[in-house]
Order: structure tokens, then C-alpha cells, then sequence
């Protein structure tokens, strides 16, 4: 049997994570999405996930259905339980996750590659307030959080979405390329 492995998106709102997760998937099928549960309203949009109402999130961590979950800006965030039998049986996942989870995904997956993308804050800025979420003081807090450091030892690609998308995505499958392999 061969072992697949997490690939964990990382990276501040507004660098286009959802954006280059979708570039990747439709470059190489073999990779694949998995969607997030989300305590986060359906109308919301913004991503594919599923949404789940806080009291049936808590109840679904109850019974395992999650192999990993954590807490961020409010919300509660899920990986389904079924990724880490994916990942066993040789699947390749690429999974939006947060910095802060990474020391927990990496317990559950012990091959876990972290994918970083970044941008400069001029980018990050004008991408964030396109998308009409938030006022202008809440975007330069955002422009102004300092990120968690990644845990010691941890395998860590970075890559810039300052540029067209095409070429962002074409970058990150060159450097996923050994994960594939």
C-alpha cells in the first residue's frame, strides 16, 4: 500500500488560497480537494465547504467525525474523518487549514506538507477589500497580524501570489512535484 499525504494551504486572507487549491486540482486530478466543515452560514460563500451550525459541529467532534478541527475568527473548522483513511490508502488531499492547526494535523499526518502562500500587502489589501467583507480598519488589522511560526521540522513550500494565477498555480505543482512523485 502506498502512503499518501496532507497538503495543508496555508496563507492570510485575501492571498487566494481557494484560488490556486482549485488551479491545482484541475492540473492534476490525482490530488484531491477536500472540503471543510465550516460553522459559518451557507449564504456566506467564499469557499466550498459544508456548513454546520455550532451545536451540530460540537456533537460531530463528539463522535470523531473529524480528524481534525480547530477554532479561528469565531468560527469552528473541520477535516473530515475519511481524509486520514484517504491519506493511508495513498491519496494525495490538499486541505485549507489554519497555522494554528498545523502542530495538530501533523500528529494525525505524519508526512504533512504545508503549502505557504503569500503575497505582498498592497495585493492582499486590494484583494480583500474586492471582496466586500470587511470595512478598511478591518482589513489593516488583518494586513497587520502577525502570522503563527511554523512548527520546528515542519516541510514547508512557499509560494507567491502576487501574479497571475496560472502562474501561481503552475509554481506550486512544480514544487509539489516530489509530494506527487
Amino acid at each position: 500500500m502506498t502512503t499518501g499525504r496532507l497538503i495543508a494551504v496555508v496563507g492570510p486572507s485575501g492571498v487566494g488560497k481557494d484560488s490556486v487549491m482549485a488551479g491545482i486540482v484541475a492540473s492534476a486530478p490525482q490530488i484531491q480537494f477536500v472540503r471543510r466543515a465550516i460553522t459559518r452560514a451557507p449564504e456566506l460563500g467564499g469557499e466550498d465547504y459544508d456548513a454546520m451550525p455550532p451545536d451540530a459541529f460540537e456533537r460531530a467532534v463528539e463522535r470523531g467525525a473529524f480528524c481534525i478541527h480547530w477554532g479561528a475568527h469565531g468560527l469552528r473548522y473541520g477535516i473530515p474523518a475519511k481524509v486520514r483513511n484517504d491519506v493511508q490508502n495513498g491519496a494525495h488531499c490538499l486541505a485549507n487549514l489554519s497555522r494554528g492547526a498545523l502542530p495538530d494535523a501533523a500528529a494525525v499526518f505524519p508526512d504533512l506538507c504545508v503549502l505557504n502562500i503569500t503575497a505582498a500587502p498592497a495585493t492582499l489589501a486590494k484583494r480583500l477589500s474586492a471582496r466586500g467583507r470587511e470595512s478598511t480598519k478591518e482589513i489593516e488589522r488583518r494586513l497587520t497580524r502577525v502570522p503563527h511560526p511554523f512548527p520546528e521540522g515542519m516541510h514547508v513550500i512557499d509560494i507567491s501570489n502576487d501574479g497571475p494565477l496560472d502562474e501561481t498555480v503552475q509554481s506550486a505543482l512544480a514544487a509539489l512535484q516530489p509530494v506527487r512523485a
